[in-house]
């Protein structure tokens, strides 16, 4: 029995026809003899973009789910399309025979499983998949940042340093020798030789004034920590669009990993994801990334302190000359470590109703079974709790700054980006980075790749002078 799909994707004026599956009845063997290869580029790199929405969901769909959706998105495509044209939506609509073998999975998923781009697992995007959508994700972000700003585009200032430019300039005597641009010090030698002579003479005589030399920027090695608020409010999608909070930040994020892997690769990019407690992420795991629910032992608060805490340690063991903190967040910190007795106790004097946190062993592994989150607890593991609408509570507030400013005497600077629709944040944050001499951005959702980008790019390197 042969299993044959009919697809035809949006701007496109072809149908695609593939006999995914041929069996011998001789053999009862199946051979695949379905590909990507009869798509375009880009209509895969459609499909493409469409798994990666789906994984960045926090209710992460199956495979079988998956192909529902994609098939659903691809008609749904060509409905407008079709409708649009002034035809009939029924002669382009997706049609599948029933598949022989119900354990497979459907066609669309097949052939992305077979090119390497998903995994049969519950986290079903492989590392070639990663890297295929993360580079989608990061040519529209590379599109949508404008002329002028910070980017790999030509720049008029020039320096010395480790990145070699095409450019050049007169060499100066005393510069680097390796950095003569041979053919072009030729090139001007000849030239003057011919101008000043009437006719060139071998051997050249070579002067200085001929040499040029390759200009140079000099590219500061990055080590960075993006702290990732997994609280409960970060669930919330934003008033227009359908990104939610938190998938907002893991497509920027996501992003962002793909740049400094195609253009900054001796940089250290971590991510820390944090409610009551911080974990350590996988980059691989960045589309997984799920807030905590609301009553979900009390996880779901915002610990800006256990985000430093841990970001500092893995960062001391970097020697980057730019060491950052990056917390991205939409509320204000609702929590902070009780280190002793005594500051509980002096907490429920003022505060008598107040709460605390402190996890045990079962808890613990249920966060890891549930979250794929293996939370740090060495940093503290008492948490006091104190969520004060569109307030900071005075303590929380306090030992938030103290630690922000341990990072800071350690070389460490903290810059804030915060996605709320809500400008309460902005009066604390800004306080916070005043002390560290950091810096607060105010962005949308729906910007926030951009303005990592941006940002990122923009504090990688340090221009110098001659």
């Amino acid at each position: 029995m042969s299993l044959a799909y009919n697809i035809k994707l949006k701007d496109s004026e072809q149908s695609y026809f593939y006999q995914l599956f041929h069996s011998d009845s001789d053999s009862g063997k199946s051979k695949s003899l379905a590909n990507l290869e009869g798509l375009p580029k880009k209509e895969i790199d459609l499909l493409l973009s469409i798994v990666g929405r789906e994984a960045l969901r926090e209710k992460r769909p199956n495979l079988q789910e998956l192909d529902q959706i994609i098939r659903s998105l691809l008609e749904q495509l060509n409905a407008e399309k079709a409708s649009a044209n002034g035809q009939d939506p029924n002669d382009n609509k997706l049609e599948e025979e029933d598949s022989p073998d119900r354990r497979m999975p459907f066609p669309i998923i097949r052939m992305l499983l077979q090119e390497g781009y998903l995994r049969d697992d519950e986290k079903w995007l492989s590392s070639r998949g990663f890297s295929k959508i993360g580079n989608l994700i990061l040519d529209d972000v590379m599109k949508a940042l404008k002329v002028g700003e910070a980017g790999t585009h030509s720049t008029k200032n020039i320096g010395e340093g480790s990145v070699v430019l095409d450019t050049t300039r007169k060499f100066e005597a005393g510069n680097d020798i390796r950095l003569v641009n041979i053919p072009l010090s030729l090139l001007n030698c000849v030239l003057r030789t011919q101008k000043e002579f009437g006719r060139i003479d071998i051997p050249l005589q070579l002067k200085t004034d001929d040499m040029e030399e390759h200009e140079t920027l000099y590219d500061v090695r990055a080590s960075v920590v993006y702290c990732i608020d997994l609280s409960s409010t970060m669930k919330y999608s934003r008033m227009f669009g359908d990104l939610s909070r938190i998938e907002a930040a893991k497509k920027a994020l996501w992003s962002l990993v793909m740049l400094n892997q195609k253009y900054f690769p001796n940089d250290s990019i971590y991510v820390v994801g944090f409610g009551s407690l911080a974990s350590h992420v996988k980059i691989s795991d960045i589309p997984y990334l799920k807030t905590f629910d609301a009553g979900s032992d009390f996880l779901h608060y915002t610990n800006y302190q256990a985000a430093f805490r841990l970001a500092k340690r893995i960062l001391l063991k970097e020697d980057s000359a730019n060491r950052r903190i990056i917390l991205v967040t939409d509320g204000h910190p609702s929590a902070c470590f009780i280190d002793d007795a005594k500051q509980r106790e002096e907490i429920l004097k003022s505060r008598p109703y107040s709460q605390f946190y402190q996890p045990d062993a079962s808890s613990l592994d249920s966060v890891q079974a549930d979250y794929d989150l293996r939370l740090d607890v060495s940093a503290g593991n008492l948490v006091y709790l104190c969520y004060r609408y569109r307030q900071v509570d005075g303590y929380i507030g306090e030992q938030t700054i103290i630690e922000a400013e341990k990072c800071h005497r350690k070389g460490i600077y903290i810059d804030t980006l915060m996605i709320s629709e809500e400008d309460s944040l902005l009066g604390f944050v800004n306080d916070m980075e005043r002390r560290v001499k950091g810096r607060s951005y105010y962005v949308s959702p729906e910007s926030l790749e951009t303005a990592l980008l941006s940002d990122f790019i923009r504090n990688k390197r340090t221009i110098l002078r001659t």
